[in-house]
């Protein structure tokens, strides 16, 4: 995995108010002391809101983007290229140029989309090029300047779990000639990698009904991402069609182990009290699992729950989980070639979808 370092001062191009009737490399250059004078800042301070505005206060941040914007500025990555050097060759892999992607996912923490990374980055290294890792924490702004970075630094592809990408974002990154492939969204815009939820919804539902059960409950957490309303609309259409009720859905403030705890109270003070519990993913229902557990509540035989992913924790919860085990190094593996092929293909591309579907794990929770 490639990690991001705080980048040398950026030489920029001036594209202010002047009237000018040559191409963008012959632009007037200026290095960024002026915009650092226009906000009161130093180039160091500068540097790390182009590079990593993580570092510096909002208010500074804000302050130097509205310098940059009133002198007109954007970041000359040419010239630091050239200060850097040749792009490196791959090496052992031939003369092919080794370029970068950018893999960028909703939570690094989460086991599901680190683990699609790795996938995604085995199958571009097997190729001879790097992978830079990029989260936006369920931010549209964030995974926006995410974006913004990656075309700076001249990436040849992005693949990404979006949050607010649309298709406005995805026509600017392929023209900046970058490749774009969606992970876990279906579009007919960029070329796609995803699993079918709805079956996965549907399949572990079908489980639940196959024990006996009646009163299932759905767990999900906000922000909900479409996997998850997939899975809820899956499970909810199996069990109507068995002949019972809409399940309750209880929603919780994230999908994590913490908020499964949360949720285990909330279970269990329901009346009926549910025989069953679907989690939207693993993180929810090992902690509701634990939780039941830790207040006397017996798995299953009181409760029975399922949870969704098969993230490596799932066999070593109190009870070992029953979940619906997804493809996830292999979704990030076909979601890098996809990326690979539209890098290579150039103007004869064609989007392609790729579905998998995902399979039950029983275990003893259910």
């Amino acid at each position: 995995m490639v990690t991001q370092s705080v980048a040398p001062p950026a030489q920029l191009h001036y594209l202010g108010k002047h009237s000018w009737g040559g191409t963008r490399s012959e632009l007037p250059q200026t290095s960024i002391r002026e915009v650092a004078r226009r906000a009161g800042v130093s180039v160091g301070t500068v540097s790390n809101v182009l590079n990593r505005p993580d570092l510096v206060a909002e208010a500074t941040r804000d302050r130097v983007r509205a310098a940059i914007e009133e002198l007109g500025f954007v970041r000359n990555e040419s010239a630091r290229r050239l200060r850097r050097g040749p792009d490196r060759t791959a090496g052992e892999f031939g003369d092919q140029p080794r370029r970068a992607f950018g893999i960028v996912v909703e939570d690094l923490t989460n086991p599901y989309a680190s683990d699609v990374a790795r996938g995604a980055e085995a199958a571009l290294n097997e190729a001879g090029h790097d992978a830079l890792w990029l989260s936006s924490d369920h931010s549209s702004a964030k995974e926006r300047r995410s974006l913004e970075l990656l075309e700076e630094q001249r990436a040849a592809g992005v693949l990404i779990i979006p949050v607010g990408l649309d298709p406005t974002d995805i026509s600017r990154l392929r023209a900046a000639g970058m490749s774009v492939v969606l992970i876990d969204r279906d579009s007919s815009d960029a070329c796609t990698a995803r699993v079918d939820h709805v079956a996965g919804g549907e399949t572990a539902a079908r489980h639940l009904l196959s024990l006996g059960l009646e009163r299932i409950v759905f767990v999900t957490g906000i922000p909900e991402p479409q996997p998850c309303v997939d899975r809820r609309d899956g499970a909810a259409r199996k069990i109507v069609e068995a002949g019972f009720a809409k399940p309750r859905t209880l929603v919780q403030d994230a999908l994590s182990p913490t908020e499964g705890q949360a949720a285990a109270h909330a279970v269990i003070a329901m009346s009926p009290r549910p025989d069953g519990v679907f989690c939207a993913n693993d993180l929810l229902a090992i902690g509701l699992i634990n939780e039941l557990t830790r207040l006397g509540v017996r798995v299953p035989e009181d409760i029975a729950v399922i949870g969704y992913d098969d993230i490596e924790l799932a066999a070593s919860a109190a009870v070992p989980l029953t979940t619906i085990r997804q493809p996830r190094r292999a979704l990030g593996w076909e979601a890098a070639e996809l990326a690979l092929a539209e890098m290579g293909e150039g103007r004869s591309h064609q989007h392609r979808q790729v579905v998998q579907r995902p399979d039950l794990v029983i275990r003893e929770s259910a």
